[in-house]
């Protein structure tokens, strides 16, 4: 097909800039696109950008060039996408703030490699919208597993907040991702001067009333008897959170939280380490709680030893303060967490953030399911661990909601607490389970098994809220098969790209 318009004559001139000043523009092009992601949520922007990158992509010159395109347009996606991770250097500055600037340009760059990657790959199977489609979908994908995976800021995401995410339960993140990216081919074949092209984008926006209609109303389908959980926020600054002359206030918060209220609920939910002492030495401690609880249960998180090892951990409290079952957090955060090497490391002065030993926190044996009597089966998840699909699917039976404590307060006020919220919309989409979320700095929600949040507590702010547990829906396409229709899928585009190519070749 025969390329024409402004469009086709804009990457001709930015492909006749010197190297530098293309390296620039490709950089900002990045972050244009990284604009689609919350808390900004310009959608748009992102097929834009994604569509101006194809264009240059289909003329780089040989992998090389193409790698250098990818790993620039990356760096500048990532570096706006996930500005938010100098905040955990910031909360302890004479220690850590050292770091935060070659924190961010040493994960934007990283992170930028897969997509370098993506880039050559794709240019080496032809270079055309299969094979960018199919370099960068396969290359996301599997950011999201290797070296412990870091799916965060995924092209898809940008339409969490959109009535697409529905289609997660099908295809997961890499299928909203595999939209975006045809979406910006699409757009760029149009802009080149194609009918069919237009014809095709008209079709993609067909899909936002379609996955309207198709969505289920999950939340409506809650009904008067649904179980009430009790959402407590402390909003305790992570600066302040365990200074000994805070820590005491933070928690007579919570006691005064969870006993407030003329109506009791079915359930207490606490966040991520909001008990100031040790699992084994709470006894009394976990006496007050349940106290002020009336006796219903309580869920905290806190930290506990075994054996001189450390784990990030969430007990279920009963009346009279026992501990009905405990769960230990498995997927950590390297470099936050634990370090790698860390006993080596630790010997320079270089710890984790979380931790103040160089090893940090130990792993918990895995995913696993907690009974909660009348409420159901709940799967517990910890922070980090609500951006993993992988995790949920690891679980060993089917679970009636999801429950995920965490400490965003880590994360800042701006970006980071908001792209964790929407991911974990996501998992609910993707799984058909509501989750009840709860975060010591906010966003504390409930989201209903099609990923809407039906109640939530606001960003930075202290409180409690009563809220309807809504129900399960049926057992979702993707929790049935994860992955790998996609990974199919991203493989194929890259044969045919490949298989075209070479016949093309044969024919010139």
């Amino acid at each position: 097909m025969a390329e024409t318009g402004h469009a086709v004559g804009l990457v001709r001139g930015l492909a006749a800039l010197p190297r530098r000043w293309r390296g620039v523009i490709n950089v900002m092009t990045g972050a244009v696109a990284a604009l689609g992601q919350a808390p900004v949520g310009a959608w748009p922007l992102t097929i834009v950008a994604l569509a101006v990158m194809f264009g240059l992509f289909a003329r780089s010159d040989g992998w090389r060039r193409a790698a250098w395109l990818g790993w620039a347009f990356g760096s500048g996606y990532f570096l706006v996408s996930l500005n938010w991770i100098i905040e955990p250097f910031l909360v302890d500055v004479a220690r850590h703030g050292w770091m935060a600037p070659f924190a961010l340009a040493g994960l934007a760059g990283g992170l930028a490699l897969f997509w370098a990657v993506a880039f050559a790959l794709g240019r080496v199977a032809g270079g055309g919208a299969l094979g960018f489609i199919g370099g960068l979908g396969l290359l996301e994908l599997a950011r999201g597993y290797v070296f412990t995976g870091f799916p965060w800021a995924q092209p898809g995401h940008v339409l969490i907040d959109t009535p697409v995410l529905h289609g997660a339960s099908y295809f997961g993140s890499a299928g909203l991702t595999a939209l975006v990216l045809l979406a910006g081919v699409v757009l760029w074949q149009g802009l080149a001067g194609g009918r069919i092209a237009w014809m095709g984008l008209v079709g993609i926006a067909l899909l936002w009333p379609i996955g309207r209609a198709l969505t289920p109303e999950a939340e409506a389908a809650a009904g008067p008897d649904a179980a009430m959980v009790r959402l407590i926020q402390p909003n305790a600054p992570q600066n302040e959170k365990w200074r000994p002359d805070k820590m005491r206030a933070f928690f007579d918060r919570q006691v005064m939280f969870s006993a407030a209220g003329d109506v009791r609920p079915d359930l207490i939910v606490w966040p991520e380490t909001a008990v100031p002492v040790m699992l084994e030495t709470a006894a009394r401690t976990l006496e007050v709680i349940s106290e002020a609880a009336g006796g219903v249960p309580v869920v905290v998180g806190l930290q506990r030893y075994d054996v001189q090892r450390l784990f990030n951990t969430l007990a279920l409290i009963e009346a009279g303060g026992r501990v009905a079952a405990v769960y230990d957090k498995h997927h950590l955060v390297p470099f936050g967490e634990y370090m790698p090497y860390g006993d080596l490391l630790g010997r320079w002065g270089i710890h984790g953030l979380a931790s103040d030993e160089g090893r940090g926190f130990s792993s918990g044996p895995g995913a696993q399911v907690i009974d909660l009597g009348g409420l159901g089966r709940a799967l517990p998840l910890i922070c980090y661990e609500g951006v993993f699909a992988q995790d949920l699917r690891a679980a060993p039976n089917r679970a009636d909601f999801i429950l995920l404590i965490t400490n965003d307060a880590w994360f800042g006020n701006f970006s980071g607490p908001y792209q964790h919220l929407a991911q974990a919309r996501l998992r609910s989409a993707e799984f058909g389970l509501p989750m009840i979320r709860v975060a010591n700095t906010g966003v504390s929600a409930m989201i209903d098994a099609t990923g809407r949040i039906t109640e939530a507590l606001p960003l930075g702010e202290a409180g409690w809220r009563d809220v309807a547990l809504p129900p399960a829906l049926a057992v979702t396409v993707y929790a049935r098969l994860g992955d790998a229709p996609m990974l199919a899928i991203f493989l194929v585009f890259l044969g045919l790209s490949l298989g075209g190519h070479r016949r093309r070749r044969r024919h010139r």
